[in-house]
């Protein structure tokens, strides 16, 4: 995944839409203040950092370098967080922890292995926690759900951008999160949903675009600069105002095993 993202850190940091703090105490209320929790595939800290101000301690896992060097720069002086190079590989590997939480990160593991081996290493009463937009939200894998994606689609095919890179990896076995799961140790689940209100400029959604892993600098390459210029444009000719509106609605899902 290191070279998937290659140079979107920055772009992820600045642009991706972080977590309400309504979701993040949530979270924290539900883990508990005393928990050591897992951050797995953590990204630039976008969990991590609020989180670890409302638990005993964090462990941030990417497989990206300049994902975790990112979120260092960030977390300032929150120092209850370890940052770790590794990934869904090397749970084993990792310090002991109570509860895992995931971002926009579960879709490219084997989540199954995945949740197979949590059962083993978790403790009784701990949780899986999965936090990210809505089945009715726009990720990469839903072409069109916001009103200037279609924009950003015919851009990307014009630059020969697969936009279904995380598609591929989510639906590799025709499964949502939900339904994967329910088939899992972790089978009993608690749901709540957070929306608030976004408002996009033209750089802003140039950002978000160039956070994803399928359109990363790194995979742009030295059609970096022509695709921004050919995106700003077919943004603006779409919608002269240069501005749109998003409402955000984001799931906390937190499984448990069952009659713990």
């Amino acid at each position: 995944m290191e070279d998937l993202f290659g140079g979107a850190a920055p772009y992820y940091a600045r642009y991706r839409p972080g977590y309400s703090e309504a979701a993040i105490e949530h979270l924290a209320e539900t883990l508990g203040s005393h928990s050591r929790v897992l951050d797995l595939g953590c990204g630039p800290g976008t969990i991590a950092i609020p989180l670890a101000r409302r638990v005993r301690a964090v462990l941030a896992v990417d497989p990206a370098q300049e994902m975790l060097a990112e979120g260092r720069r960030l977390a300032g002086g929150v120092t209850n967080i370890t940052w770790l190079h590794g990934d869904s590989t090397v749970l084993r590997a990792l310090p002991p922890f109570e509860h895992v939480v995931m971002g926009r990160s579960f879709h490219w593991m084997d989540r199954r292995s995945v949740l197979m081996e949590l059962d083993e290493l978790l403790p009784p009463g701990g949780a899986v926690a999965l936090i990210s937009p809505t089945r009715q939200q726009g990720e990469p894998w839903q072409p069109d759900a916001q009103p200037w994606q279609r924009v950003e689609r015919r851009v990307c095919e014009e630059f020969g951008l697969d936009i279904h890179t995380a598609a591929n990896s989510f639906h590799a076995t025709g499964e949502h999160h939900h339904e994967m799961l329910a088939a899992s140790p972790f089978s009993s689940m608690e749901s709540r949903e957070f929306s608030r209100l976004l408002t996009w400029n033209v750089d802003g959604l140039i950002g978000l675009q160039l956070s994803y892993s399928y359109s990363s600098p790194a995979r742009l390459g030295d059609n970096l600069s022509a695709f921004v210029k050919t995106l700003r444009q077919a943004l603006l000719a779409d919608n002269p105002a240069g501005q749109w509106e998003q409402t955000l609605a984001i799931e906390v899902l937190v499984a448990r095993r069952p009659g713990r």
